[in-house]
């Protein structure tokens, strides 16, 4: 598999809106707005990466994209600082694959690569959540080394989350 996990660039606008629209009830580009213009959300995730213009209750962190021959298959998160809730249920890293490219390995491909980039940055014990009825989730943290430690309340989402740390 060919995965290539990397930043939106300007050139990726029409594709990316197109992937965000397959997903817009679970938020594909999570903070994005659709009338913001693409340049101005790609250059905000550009600072957020760097610690520049952090808006209220965000962190560092990269919003990264998962191509597959050069289509869209998903999307990860990764925060390189926690805030209170990140560090109860929001965890290190937040992936997701689109539906017409899931169980084909790709959120495992994802997440390994996420983790690798949370490492480069100094985050050595990552924080993994998913929720509680996601078995594909799960099955793919712990894959990937997770270690289970427990089930809280997500207080945005109103869901239980299992969380996992991968050392």
């Amino acid at each position: 598999m060919d995965l290539q996990l990397r930043p939106l660039a300007a050139e990726d606008e029409q594709v990316a809106r197109a992937a965000h629209e397959e997903l817009s009830d679970y938020n594909f580009f999570l903070d994005f707005s659709p009338g913001e213009p693409w340049d101005d959300f790609v250059n905000r995730m550009r600072r957020r990466r760097c610690g520049i213009d952090i808006e209220p209750g965000r962190v560092r962190a990269a919003f990264l994209v998962a191509w597959v021959a050069g289509e869209i298959v998903g999307r990860a998160s990764v925060r390189f600082d926690l805030n209170e809730y990140l560090s109860e249920a929001g965890g290190h890293i937040g992936y997701a694959v689109l539906s017409q490219h899931r169980r084909r390995g790709y959120a495992t491909d994802i997440l390994r690569q996420s983790i690798v980039v949370a490492r480069s940055e100094g985050v050595d014990e990552v924080l993994v959540t998913c929720d509680v009825d996601n078995v594909g989730s799960r099955l793919v943290i712990e894959r990937c080394g997770g270690v289970f430690d427990g089930v809280v309340h997500d207080p945005k989402e109103q869901v239980d989350k299992r969380r996992y740390w991968i050392r």
